[in-house]
């Protein structure tokens, strides 16, 4: 049985914090203020992390990509409330309703992470109207995100959705600002197996790789074990069916070639 995570004691520093989207555009010395109270935690695929965490501190993504999930013990069946990016945070449930929040914390890759009191975190919402207008909008973006996800299961076909799926990922990635050879580079396997996309898209392995298959002989993506390469963006935005573009996603050509 893997062993459960224990925490690190590391302080972080106000470089780290302000890495974090709730945090960015906060004053100076109260994201100096605010440092004194995170410690840095790192977690590695597949370990186990227990939920009941959750209840007890507030968690910020610095680096990797985590998968939210729950599961029906009864069918063996998986689904995924949430894919995590660097700067993204959780959980925002607990958070605000203080009631335990029974899923499956699951690194997809080696996560580095920054983690304050749950309390303080509360704390801090109540006390500096500053940081409040920092994360009401990253709460109504997160809101919105979830309803996108209910709507499309309901409205639009597994090739429709799994498509969206991959360009949100993409769009999730693009703050990437180091040298273009080594863009996405440690984004390459990123957990986005068939299985994975399978839990995202509400679907089984099978009809996903069906698909992933068929976009691979027409020639939009290139598949290699985890890794995805997509060859052909505008198709995979003409089968997304939006009806306006992805927030901030840049203009694609034919030739342009993305690596997920």
């Amino acid at each position: 049985m893997p062993q459960e995570v224990s925490q690190s004691p590391q302080k972080a520093s106000p470089a780290l914090v302000k890495q974090a989207t709730l945090f960015t555009d906060l004053p100076a010395k109260l994201i100096e203020d605010f440092q004194q109270e995170f410690q840095l935690n790192e977690w590695h695929k597949d370990d186990y992390i227990n939920s009941d965490i959750l209840t007890k501190r507030f968690f910020v993504v610095i680096e990797g990509q985590v998968e939210i999930k729950q599961g029906n013990a009864e069918t063996g069946r998986e689904a995924t409330l949430d894919m995590l990016y660097a700067g993204d945070c959780f959980d925002l449930m607990v958070l605000l309703d203080d009631q335990p929040h029974k899923v499956i914390i699951s690194p997809l890759t080696t996560v580095k992470l920054l983690s304050v009191k749950l309390d303080t975190m509360r704390q801090w919402l109540w006390s500096y109207p500053e940081f409040n207008q920092q994360f009401m909008p990253y709460l109504a973006k997160k809101m919105r995100e979830k309803e996108q996800q209910a709507s499309s299961l309901v409205l639009h076909d597994v090739t429709t959705r799994l498509s969206r799926i991959i360009l949100e990922h993409i769009n999730k990635i693009k703050f990437y600002n180091g040298t273009r050879e080594a863009e996405h580079q440690h984004h390459l396997v990123n957990g986005l197996n068939d299985e994975t996309l399978a839990r995202m898209t509400g679907s089984v392995r099978q009809v996903i790789n069906k698909q992933l298959q068929l976009w691979k002989k027409a020639g939009t993506i290139d598949k290699k074990r985890n890794q995805l390469i997509i060859k052909d963006l505008e198709a995979l935005e003409k089968a997304a069916k939006y009806t306006q573009d992805l927030p901030n996603m840049p203009l694609s050509n034919a030739s342009t070639q993305h690596k997920i």
